[in-house]
C-alpha cells in the first residue's frame, strides 16, 4: 500500500459513506460497508484503475447491496415497524454538505420521512434511485455498477420515483415552518395537551413507533389525528411518571426533532414529516440499539433542565 492508495480513498470516504447510509439507514452498517470497500481498493493496489470515485462508487454500491438483501430478510421478521437510525448533525458533516444550501439538500435526501419511504423499494430499485437523483450519476455509470442494461436502469429509476412519489408526495415546506410546528407540537406533546395537540395534526396522520421488540411500542402503524393524540398523549405520561425524564429539541438527520432522556439514556428520538401546515406523519424510534449513538454523543443534561 502507498500513502496515495490512503489520500484517493479518503478524499472518497464521505461520498462512500454518503451512499451506504441511504442504501441501509444505519450507521455502523454503513461504515462497515466503506470499511470492506477500503480493504477492497487495498487489494486493488496495481490495477490501472483511470476513475478512483466511480470505482470505489461502484465496489460500494454492489457491498451495499449484498448487505441491504441480508438484512432486509431480518427486517421481514423485525418486530414492529422499521425505521431508520436518525443522526446527529456530527454524522451529516460526514456527509460533505459544505455550505447552507448543500446542508439543506442533503438534509432533505437523508430525512427519516425519505429513507422509510426507500425500504419499500427493491435492493435494485433504491440503488438506481440514489445513485441518479442524490448523486446525479448518468444511466450508463448505474448500468455498469448494477450490471444491467440502460434500459432496464431507466426503468428502475422510473418505477422507484413513482412508487416514492405516491407514498410520499412532496410538500413546498419552508424551514421555518418545519421548526415552526415541531415546536408547537414539542410543547403540546410533552405537556399531554390533548386539546393543543389534535389540531396540529393532519386528519390522516400517522404515527410509526420502532421498538424493535426490546421496549414497548406499538406494533403496527397508528391511523388519524385522534388515535395519534391518545397514543402520543400516553407516552408522555409513561415517560413523565420518571421525573427525571427531559425532552430536548435538537437537530436529526438535518432537520429539528425530539429526544426524551432520562439516567444518561435517550428513551426515544421523534422527528416529523409536515405539509408546512399539519403533521403528517411521526416517526419515533425507541429501540435502544438505534439510540446508542446518540446516547453516546450528546451532552448531559443538567438536572434542573427542561427544553420542552
Amino acid at each position: 500500500m502507498t500513502l496515495d492508495l490512503t489520500v484517493a480513498f479518503n478524499a472518497q470516504r464521505a461520498h462512500l459513506l454518503g451512499i451506504a447510509y441511504r442504501m441501509l439507514g444505519e450507521m455502523a452498517a454503513a461504515e462497515d460497508v466503506v470499511q470492506e470497500a477500503w480493504l477492497r481498493w487495498q487489494r486493488a493496489a496495481g490495477q490501472d484503475i483511470q476513475n478512483p470515485r466511480a470505482w470505489l462508487s461502484a465496489v460500494t454500491v454492489r457491498l451495499a447491496l449484498d448487505a441491504l438483501r441480508s438484512v432486509r430478510r431480518r427486517r421481514e421478521s423485525y418486530v414492529g415497524p422499521w425505521l431508520p437510525e436518525p443522526i446527529r448533525p456530527d454524522d451529516l458533516r460526514a456527509f460533505t454538505a459544505d455550505t447552507p444550501a448543500a446542508h439543506a439538500e442533503l438534509a432533505s435526501d437523508l430525512s427519516l420521512a425519505l429513507l422509510h419511504v426507500l425500504e419499500r423499494l427493491s435492493p435494485e430499485e433504491r440503488a438506481a434511485l440514489i445513485l441518479h437523483d442524490a448523486f446525479d450519476c448518468a444511466y450508463d455509470e448505474i448500468a455498469a455498477t448494477l450490471g444491467k442494461s440502460e434500459p432496464a436502469c431507466r426503468k428502475l429509476v422510473s418505477r422507484a420515483r413513482e412508487r416514492v412519489k405516491a407514498d410520499r408526495p412532496r410538500y413546498a415546506v419552508t424551514d421555518e415552518q418545519h421548526n415552526t410546528l415541531l415546536m408547537r407540537f414539542a410543547q403540546a406533546s410533552t405537556a399531554g395537551d390533548a386539546e393543543a395537540l389534535t389540531p396540529l395534526l393532519a386528519p390522516d396522520a400517522i404515527v410509526y413507533t420502532d421498538g424493535g421488540g426490546r421496549v414497548k411500542a406499538a406494533l403496527k402503524p397508528i391511523y388519524g389525528a385522534d388515535k395519534s393524540t391518545r397514543f402520543i398523549v400516553g407516552l408522555t405520561r409513561r415517560y413523565y411518571s420518571d421525573t427525571l425524564a427531559q425532552a430536548e429539541v435538537i437537530e436529526l438527520n438535518g432537520h429539528l426533532g425530539l429526544v426524551i432522556r432520562a439516567g444518561g439514556a435517550v428513551l426515544a428520538a421523534l422527528t416529523i414529516d409536515t405539509d408546512g401546515h399539519r403533521v403528517k406523519t411521526i416517526y419515533i424510534i425507541r429501540n435502544p440499539e438505534k439510540l446508542a449513538r446518540l446516547t453516546a454523543t450528546l451532552p448531559d443534561l443538567p438536572t434542573d433542565r427542561t427544553d420542552c
